[in-house]
């Protein structure tokens, strides 16, 4: 679960002029999400918008060719917040876990197949650190619709994945965290893996020049060692996120 996502993708009503070295978007907006790996309760918190939808460093690299089409890239954030055994029924004899914090890049590619239609795929690696450390991550792929000048829609499937240090983290549970619950929660030892599959769904809407409205919605599905994990006798298998932001496009004459 992530506070945060950025992406490196032009949109269809931001196009660079030519002295234009940089198009950077900054937002933010509240996040509804579980309130840790696993859990069936939810939590509010703050979710930055970040987009570089074009990058130009003269002789080097260009980036950002419009309408979502070719090469994108731009880095990419997340954040688990903190677990305590205390706050939720079914977790007691678990240690408590401390915040994990995210930091990575996401690649994508999109093509367009007319002013109204398109598609893309991306995928994202991010280092996790703090509570939890390895690598963690996931793939996804969009249909694009833009029923208006002002509206982009985007839906479609989602995979995550994380190593071993993760998994193991948030869905272990030790022989002294057994005991200590009384036997309520056997010994498991997870691996890496899939974590998760699922669907989101994007709406962009530009209510000023430069100016957007962003909404987003998804689920996901637990799977593999972490969908097996004792810890979801007290959570649910099934995720679900809602978020909505407001944005500003800036555009830099660096070079």
């Amino acid at each position: 679960m992530h506070i945060g996502n950025a992406a490196a993708q032009e949109d269809v009503r931001i196009a660079p002029a030519p002295e234009t070295d940089i198009l950077l978007e900054l937002g933010v907006g509240p996040l509804i999400r579980p309130s840790f790996e696993g859990s069936s309760q939810y939590e509010i918190v703050p979710s930055p918008i970040i987009r570089l939808h074009y990058l130009n460093i003269p002789g080097l690299i260009e980036i950002g060719q419009g309408l979502d089409t070719g090469l994108s890239i731009g880095p990419s954030f997340g954040y688990t917040g903190e677990r305590k055994a205390t706050d939720v029924p079914g977790l007691y004899g678990l240690e408590d876990l401390d915040a994990t914090y995210e930091l990575g890049l996401r690649l994508g590619y999109g093509w367009s197949f007319a002013p109204e239609y398109g598609a893309e795929v991306y995928g994202e690696a991010r280092y996790a650190f703090g509570e939890a450390t390895g690598l963690v991550g996931g793939l996804g792929a969009n249909g694009i619709f833009r029923p208006t000048q002002s509206l982009t829609l985007k839906f479609g499937p989602t995979a995550t994945f994380a190593s071993n240090g993760y998994i193991d983290t948030y869905f272990s549970v030790s022989p002294q965290e057994s005991i200590a619950s009384g036997g309520a929660l056997d010994i498991y030892d997870p691996s890496g893996g899939f974590k998760t599959v699922g669907l989101s769904a994007e709406a962009r809407l530009e209510f000023q020049p430069s100016w957007f409205l962003n909404g987003q919605a998804g689920y996901d599905r637990l799977i593999g060692s972490a969908a097996d994990s004792p810890i979801m006798q007290a959570g649910s298998r099934d995720q679900l996120y809602f978020g909505i932001g407001i944005s500003k496009v800036f555009s830099l004459d660096l070079f």
